[in-house]
């Protein structure tokens, strides 16, 4: 008997301008002990699918089929009232979310969050009890020093960290049904298997059911025994995983399959003019400071680190969760405070004036990891791309300013007309090319690159590294790109450092780093990578 089944599921989405048909004539069943996975690119379906059987879209855009059913252990989900919801969300049926920062409140400390998850389902509980079993939980994640983290905020903790305490949010009821909506998204390739190895023996210890729901085939392969490939709201291939993967029918299946080509780049002339130098740089997070405001403890993140970026090239910047690479972008940005020498085009950054140090920021952009936090949801398109040229530009005419953006968004592949469109109105390809478009639209020199392709599903990954490539041979920029994806940074880099612990283990051009890596620690990282 399915413990799960969902029947002609059709799901339809209100926005302002028209009625989408998100979801169309769904199937698919799943029994207690087993692992299916959903796949499909952004805007497939596959995250609509899990919030419907959760009940989590809002009630006023949602409409569903007539002939649509939800069916969870003999009971129909669609015509449960929100009162009956909420007694299996969260006890029956548990579900970790993709983004656990934006899932978890700031201002508790997460010992009371998993805490409460308990106490919500189990009234009488009291409050010490609850906490008692949120320690057992954190524990059972493997948190470290449990008890002492109970009292820590979600900011304290590193991303595989509150991924692991989401886990514990939504495994403290055991619940029958586990929905995980890209529960590695941001994660590193370590620490992706090491979340997925958990919930993995957590599975086995309690029986559970796992709805997989990933962008990443990789992991899909490895750990799910089911998979529904879908493609515009439809499931177009079914079956088991292993045989699907081995013997794919479907066209889109084969593209979703089809790896990112390792050697795009072209060698750049030994002459190459640098652009960049780093010589010697510290970072330093004072932890604590004395009552006069004298540091007290200091945690060094990067620790004296040299490199230089030359003009048209790449340099990947790989390495684990907490191992520095995005506080080293963030020193080269200017956005943080370092020690030691940074210098663009011959000149030292900290020497320049204020005027300088401005002018400087049009020929250094970034393009973050999280386009839809990055882009301000109250500008248009055309206002966020376009803000740029007003500061740096300010002689720009309205007129000019519209015009450049239209041919700044072709140049991305984005349509002209979405120039009044909102962030929330893409998909999040759709979003990362937006944030691309904002950084170039300037023209500038140097592009910081972090993890800009790491919530994106591998057919949309591929597009915008051919349109990082593109856009790179067009007007000779330099990028550093920071990444936990090896297959993306082997793609777009000349050359690698591989980073742990705020030191660089290794160091070399991208082929000797893929094909001979002389580190046990790079060594590992290309292994969880199946390169």
């Amino acid at each position: 008997m399915k413990l799960l089944e969902v029947k002609n599921l059709d799901v339809y989405l209100k926005t302002d301008e028209e009625l989408v048909h998100a979801v169309r004539n769904i199937s698919f069943g799943i029994e207690k002990g087993q692992t299916l996975a959903i796949v499909g690119e952004s805007g497939s379906g596959k995250s609509v699918t899990s919030m419907s059987i959760m009940q989590l879209l809002p009630k006023n855009i949602v409409t569903y089929g007539d002939n649509s059913s939800i069916v969870f252990e003999d009971q129909e989900i669609l015509r449960l009232s929100e009162k009956e919801m909420r007694t299996l969300r969260g006890d029956r049926i548990g579900m970790i979310f993709q983004e656990p920062m934006t899932s978890l409140n700031p201002y508790l400390p997460i010992g009371e969050q998993v805490a409460e998850a308990m106490s919500t389902h189990h009234q009488g509980m009291s409050k010490d009890e609850a906490h008692k079993h949120a320690l057992e939980m954190l524990e059972k994640v493997k948190i470290p020093d449990a008890a002492k983290k109970m009292k820590c905020y979600p900011h304290e903790f590193s991303g595989g960290q509150l991924q692991r305490i989401m886990i514990a949010m939504a495994i403290i009821n055991k619940p029958d049904l586990l929905i995980a909506d890209e529960p590695t998204t941001a994660l590193d390739v370590t620490t992706q298997a090491e979340i997925l190895d958990l919930m993995h023996d957590l599975q086995a210890d309690m029986g559970m059911a796992i709805i997989l729901i990933s962008h990443d085939l990789r992991l899909v392969q490895r750990y799910s025994d089911y998979v529904c490939v879908m493609q515009n709201g439809e499931i177009i291939e079914r079956g088991d995983t292993q045989q699907v993967f081995n013997n794919p029918q479907h066209p889109y299946t084969v593209e979703l399959l089809t790896p990112i080509p390792a050697n795009l780049k072209q060698p750049l002339d030994e002459n190459t003019k640098v652009l960049i130098n780093a010589e010697n740089v510290f970072v330093d997070y004072i932890l604590k400071r004395s009552l006069f405001g004298q540091p007290k403890k200091v945690f060094t993140a990067v620790k004296d680190i040299s490199l230089n970026l030359k003009v048209g090239e790449t340099l990947g910047i790989v390495g684990e969760s907490g191992s520095g690479k995005s506080t080293l972008g963030r020193a080269i940005m200017q956005i943080l405070g370092y020690r030691g020498k940074i210098a663009f085009a011959d000149q030292d950054i900290a020497a320049l004036s204020a005027e300088e140090r401005k002018a400087l920021k049009k020929d250094m952009q970034m393009v973050f990891q999280d386009p839809f936090n990055s882009l301000s949801p109250r500008l248009t398109v055309g206002e966020i791309v376009g803000e740029g040229l007003s500061v740096h530009y300010p002689q720009m005419t309205k007129e000019q300013r519209r015009e450049k953006v239209m041919k700044t968004l072709e140049e991305v592949n984005l349509s002209p007309s979405m120039i009044n469109r909102y962030p929330h109105e893409f998909s999040g390809g759709q979003r990362q090319r937006i944030a691309i478009a904002r950084a170039i639209i300037l023209e500038p020199k140097f592009v910081l690159l972090d993890e800009p392709t790491s919530a994106l599903d591998r057919s949309t990954q591929i597009t915008v590294v051919e349109l990082l490539n593109n856009l790179q041979k067009k007007y000779g920029l330099s990028y550093i790109f920071i990444s936990h994806d090896l297959s993306v940074v082997r793609a777009l880099s000349d050359r690698v450092i591989v980073m742990s612990k705020g030191n660089v283990v290794e160091a070399g051009d991208s082929k000797q780093i893929f094909e001979q890596p002389q580190d046990a620690y790079t060594k590992r990282l290309i292994e969880a990578s199946n390169l």
